[in-house]
């Protein structure tokens, strides 16, 4: 490795998710046909959200900014993977990659808290639904969405610098599909202690910090449809956290697996997979979940086909 430490680093090379060539064909139009039903998905949620009357509520106020937050970090990573498919040598130039870090890091983070917030409204809806226009008050919501963008951006900033600040060998592969802070530390020259300490802080922190508001949340939603005494209701109740905790648990469960664990634990191979589920297979079953679960969005999607037909008939 001595020879390259006096080398510049103006590009890095992304290995891709295989370099098996009879499967760069099958998988480019697997991994399109995904890309391409997220951004429809997530982007005719948000434009459902903000049209439909009905659909004027801080729930789907959340979710809208949810979708936001999907199509944000499925399409910062889902078109450069493409790219690898289809070119011999996939390279990506150095700022690129630290803008394509950056980004990632904020829509990522932020959906962590976005999350967090839903679940404190999926609360106070069933615990105080007398109380629950007060409590979710328009300011209330915009703050609970602002927030998270904020701090989000304060720590992709943080990261992103941190690892771009320090020099680089020569060697510039990285062991991956797109440009991640924990395949990148292997490339540094310098000591990587501090900043792993930091992104395994940050990550803990997030990921337990949002984790416990909606493990309370839960907690209380749960003592309050244990003491409904109306069957009805609590089918209501289950039904109406039913698509949000479905989500939490398949996200934060691939998050806590590739983030929250030893160094000497990570094999790339692994973290690839995981990394596909969270970039690419989560953020197009979101819209689907959301929508197939939920009666408020199935009506919201006839209404709005029919005012279509009717346009264009």
């Amino acid at each position: 490795m001595e020879k390259y430490n006096l080398t510049a680093v103006h590009e890095f090379i992304l290995m891709g998710i295989t370099s098996r060539p009879e499967l760069q064909a099958p998988l480019f139009g697997l991994f399109l046909i995904i890309y391409l039903v997220t951004v429809l998905g997530n982007l005719g949620m948000i434009i459902l959200t903000k049209v439909d009357h009905s659909l004027q509520t801080p729930m789907y106020f959340f979710l809208r900014h949810l979708a936001i937050t999907d199509l944000g970090y499925s399409t910062v990573v889902g078109p450069k993977m493409l790219v690898n498919f289809v070119v011999d040598q996939n390279t990506i130039s150095y700022y690129l990659c630290a803008t394509q870090l950056a980004f990632f890091l904020v829509f990522i983070a932020c959906e962590l808290f976005l999350l967090a917030a839903m679940a404190y409204d999926r609360s106070v809806a069933i615990c105080n639904p007398l109380l629950y226009t007060v409590i979710m008050s328009q300011r209330v919501c915009h703050i609970l969405v602002i927030v998270p963008y904020l701090y989000s951006t304060f720590v992709s900033l943080l990261v992103t610098i941190k690892i771009f600040t320090l020099r680089f060998c020569g060697y510039s592969v990285i062991s991956h599909f797109y440009c991640d802070s924990l395949p990148l530390l292997p490339l540094l020259r310098s000591n990587t202690h501090e900043i792993e300490v930091i992104i395994l802080i940050l990550a803990a922190f997030n990921l337990l910090s949002s984790l416990l508001i909606i493990l309370v949340s839960y907690l209380l939603i749960l003592i309050t449809i244990l003491r409904m005494k109306s069957a009805e209701g609590r089918r209501k109740a289950f039904s109406t956290c039913g698509s949000h905790l479905t989500v939490v648990i398949v996200f934060y469960g691939t998050l806590i697996f590739m983030y929250v664990q030893p160094k000497s634990s990570h094999y790339f191979d692994t973290d690839k997979l995981a990394s596909i589920f969270y970039t690419v297979i989560i953020p197009m079953l979101k819209p689907l979940i959301y929508s197939l679960r939920n009666k408020d969005v199935k009506h919201a999607i006839q209404s709005t086909w029919k005012k279509i037909c009717t346009v264009f008939s």
